[in-house]
This record gives structure tokens, sequence and C-alpha cells, in this order.
């Protein structure tokens, strides 16, 4: 398998890039429910799309956040695809597509039970929370996994550490 360039021949999936953000509209907002925060990041950065035979199952924005940040907006997978190892599958490919590109990678996420231990599993380490972000910014209460969400955990990965080998380096 060649994750730089998106290719599983044996999983029968593809990733590339997307240049038209809003025709994936209703599985971004999955992932970030109220149209003005995705609309705060839809337009920078890069979008992907993991795809099979035409059938996009999930997607997700990155942007460069400056001093060697990549900062992981948004991805979501498809509810009748959720729980095969397709986000797995996007994140290390943006882990190998922007090795050497960008010193660490970040993504902010709710203290939830469905998402922190994802990130964990892939090497991801909690660096900072980010207290009332949720309650905050968002026009009504944000619940995942049966937890109303209030803080947002920060959590990182040092790209030049591959995913693939299980280190987890980032401070």
């Amino acid at each position: 398998m060649s994750r730089r360039a998106g290719l599983d021949a044996a999983g029968g999936y593809r990733i590339r890039e997307v240049a038209d953000r809003r025709a994936h509209l209703p599985l971004l907002l999955l992932a970030d429910e109220q149209p003005e925060m995705l609309a705060r990041y839809l337009d920078r950065g890069l979008m992907f799309a993991l795809e099979r035979e035409g059938e996009v199952l999930a997607v997700c924005i990155v942007t460069d956040e400056g001093g060697g940040l990549l900062e992981l907006k948004n991805i979501a997978v498809a509810p009748a695809h959720q729980r095969r190892g397709y986000g797995r599958r996007l994140v290390e490919f943006l882990f190998d597509r922007f090795a050497g590109q960008f010193d660490t990678i970040e993504v902010g996420t709710g203290d939830s039970p469905l998402t922190v231990p994802f990130y964990e599993s892939l090497g991801f380490v909690r660096s900072r929370v980010i207290e009332g972000f949720f309650t905050e910014n968002y026009d009504h209460p944000i619940v995942e996994g049966g937890v109303v969400l209030r803080d947002m955990v920060v959590l990182g990965k040092e790209l030049s550490l591959a995913a693939s080998d299980g280190c987890q380096g980032y401070k």
C-alpha cells in the first residue's frame, strides 16, 4: 500500500485531494455541526476524501497554522461506514503526506470517550485544554457519546514519527 499516494489496492480505496468542499458539507457537518464554525476553516487548507468505487466514505480538512504546525480541523466518516478503520486510514495518510513538510499535527476535540481514545491510539498525546470552548463558541449544547462537551482537548503528534511505528513523541 502507498498511503502517500493515497492508494490501497487490497482495501479497494483511494484518498484524493478535494477541490469542491461544499459538495461534502453534509459529511463535514457530522464532525462540526455548527455551520458558522465550519465556515471559519472550510476554505483554508486542504481537504481530502477517502473513497471506494466512487463513493466518498470519509473526509478531512487540514490547515497550515504556521511555525511547522498542521491542524486537523475536521474529520468525518459517513455513518454507514463508521468503525471500519476509514478514519484511521485517513489520519495515517495525513501523517505520511505531511511528514517532512510540518513538524507537528494537532487536533482539537471534545473530551469524549468516542474521540480522545481514537486519537491516542494513533499516537497523539494530550497537550492542553481550552476551557469552555464548546460552551462559548457554539449556540447549542454539543453532546457526544452521552457527554455534554464543555472544554476542548488539544492533542498533538510529531510528524517526524511515522504512525505505523507506534512512537509517541509529542510534548
